[in-house]
């Protein structure tokens, strides 16, 4: 699709990903392994994603952080760790993750990134 489509179709230019699907795809990935993600996506389109397509989909997003407008309030903040796959017989690896909820602003979550 070239960059006048996708203007007049309001979608990313070059791809071969159909809006709906490449939202579909983000959101099962966020909330699963990418694995059982590019299942999923097979059950409930028809169309077959692998892991690693459905890994390169997400690590390709520049998502943005919201600007906020006046005085927060009312926050919470939570972390901890979460476990990722390593080959059958090697030690499994943790690594630390962050949660912020700016109480009826917005909601973020960071990977790896404190600040």
């Amino acid at each position: 699709m070239s960059e006048k489509q996708a203007d007049i179709l309001e979608v990313k230019a070059y791809t071969r990903w159909s809006p709906d699907l490449e939202q579909c795809c983000l959101l099962v990935s966020a909330n699963e392994s990418y694995e059982r993600a590019a299942e999923d996506i097979a059950v409930l389109t028809g169309v077959k994603v692998t892991h690693s397509t459905q890994q390169r989909l997400v690590h390709r997003q520049t998502f943005a952080l919201p600007s906020l407008e006046g005085t927060i309030e009312e926050m919470s903040v939570d972390g901890g760790k979460v476990r990722l796959r390593t080959p059958q017989g090697q030690p499994s690896e943790w690594r630390d993750y962050k949660g912020v909820n700016l109480h009826e602003c917005c909601v973020a979550a960071f990977f790896q990134d404190n600040e």
